[in-house]
């Protein structure tokens, strides 16, 4: 599913590269995928509050 949507090639030359590569592309899969059952499912979210935490412990 990951290789036929992000392609099955790595690009990147340097080994760290390429695992961050491949970290990047599942990590963009499984965005795609909730996005995906938040829309088939009718579930709605609200970042709201997860900004709001995110914003604090930036700060700190």
């Amino acid at each position: 599913m990951m290789k036929r949507k992000f392609g099955s090639h790595v690009r990147a030359r340097d080994s760290v590269a390429q695992e961050n590569e491949v970290l990047c592309k599942v990590l963009c899969h499984n965005i795609v995928v909730l996005i995906h059952e938040m829309f088939e499912l009718g579930i709605r979210v609200d970042f709201s509050d997860a900004r709001q935490e995110f914003m604090c412990k930036i700060e700190v």
